[in-house]
């Protein structure tokens, strides 16, 4: 069985841990309106005046201006997430994280050790609550797609337990929009052949899903009878490690992908450097309104774990893959590959100077905001001030104006 982890309101809680003054008061995590940020995180008061994330901040507060805005801590909610993973991992190591907030974790073989499934996923969210007082929502299902349907189904504080003979009774009634890789171009269409729940879809032939969705067709007809196959895959075995967000609603800003795209960085960078890793390749993903997928990817000289070289990087292709200014993006993802152990890296002769420098930075700014959690606020400016989109901005650049 497989149990998908997602934090309530992650950031925006974490800084309510931290301020119980701000509790039951509307907060927006992410950038004020004066320096054209975005929401990186909305808690759930905020959220019943319309604030979600990804939402460019000076909307945000057109819809809320009593808001109360707080300046993102990404590393400090990577520490907080590493204690989450210690939690997770004392119950089984398969442990595959999606970000920051999320994961999939595959207990299967603790279920001997510490009973059902969903007896491990109370006490995983009891242990979560009781150590960090944190709320998480957690689905268990036999697989990853129904496990983090049922996460979400019930939020926050959700637990929903899918049993392997009710896959079908629990998918049926859904709305089509739960199956993933529906957005708003691929929802228009199921709305135009008159097609509303998962249940009418299961009930389309594979041929008539691959004449209105062509290859996306078959993918859409396995997950709608409750198919997907892919296991769990810590980060030790990965061949890759990366991570992606889907907008709400589809994105037009160069800035605000640049601010995404910087705090998605970070957070591969830290996992990198958590798992001892560096790649040698850097690849960004993109998904527009229409569904039409891209990936760009460059091979480095060395491997990396260095944000700066990573940023940089992937900046300059997405500069170049929104070249020509007509866009509307649904997801944007950064991933690095081509791993190369450190343990098992060989020292160079003629080391160069300002990458040792940046691996220095990177790592006393680990160190620091695992302690304090001060630092964190230099990096994630990207999402307070996104850099010009014609030249990619390093960190450190955005760190000197904070």
């Amino acid at each position: 069985m497989i149990l998908h982890v997602d934090m309530d309101a992650f950031y925006a809680s974490v800084e309510e841990r931290d301020r119980p003054e701000l509790v039951g008061k509307p907060v927006i995590v992410g950038g004020t309106p004066e320096s054209r940020g975005v929401v990186a995180a909305a808690n759930y008061v905020v959220r019943q005046f319309g604030v979600h994330s990804a939402m460019p901040s000076a909307t945000a507060f057109r819809l809320c201006p009593q808001a109360i805005v707080i300046p993102p801590r990404i590393a400090y909610y990577a520490k907080v997430s590493s204690q989450i993973r210690e939690i997770f991992e004392r119950f089984t190591p398969l442990v595959e994280p999606v970000s920051l907030d999320e994961a999939f974790l595959d207990v299967t073989g603790s279920e001997s050790l510490f009973g059902p499934a969903i007896e491990i996923a109370r006490r995983i969210k009891s242990e979560i609550r009781a150590t960090l007082r944190l709320v998480a929502s957690v689905g268990v299902a036999p697989n990853k797609f129904l496990a983090k349907v049922a996460s979400d189904l019930k939020k926050p504080d959700a637990l929903v337990f899918v049993a392997p003979g009710e896959i079908q009774a629990f998918l049926d009634p859904l709305p089509v929009g739960r199956l993933w890789g529906v957005g708003r171009v691929t929802g228009k269409v199921f709305e135009r052949i008159g097609i509303q729940t998962i249940g009418e879809v299961r009930r389309m032939s594979v041929e008539a899903l691959q004449r209105e969705f062509g290859r996306q067709g078959e993918h859409l007809w396995q997950l709608a009878h409750g198919i997907d196959d892919r296991r769990v895959i810590p980060d030790r075995e990965a061949k890759s490690i990366s991570h992606e967000t889907t907008f709400a609603i589809d994105q037009t800003s160069s800035e605000v992908l640049r601010a995404w795209l910087l705090d998605l960085v970070e957070q591969v960078a830290y996992r990198l450097r958590r798992g001892a890793l560096r790649g040698r390749t850097v690849n960004l993903k993109l998904r527009f309104s229409d569904f039409r997928t891209i990936t760009r990817a460059q091979t480095l000289a060395e491997p990396t774990d260095i944000t700066h070289e990573i940023w940089n990087t992937v900046a300059s292709l997405l500069d170049v893959a929104l070249a020509d200014g007509n866009f509307a993006v649904r997801l944007i993802g950064v991933g690095v590959s081509g791993f190369e152990n450190l343990k098992e890296k060989q020292l160079s002769l003629f080391p160069d100077e300002s990458r040792a420098r940046d691996s220095r930075l990177d790592s006393v700014r680990d160190q620091i905001n695992a302690k304090f959690g001060k630092a964190a606020l230099n990096r994630a400016s990207g999402l307070q001030q996104p850099a010009d989109h014609k030249r990619a901005v390093s960190p450190e650049e955005l760190a000197d104006d904070s």
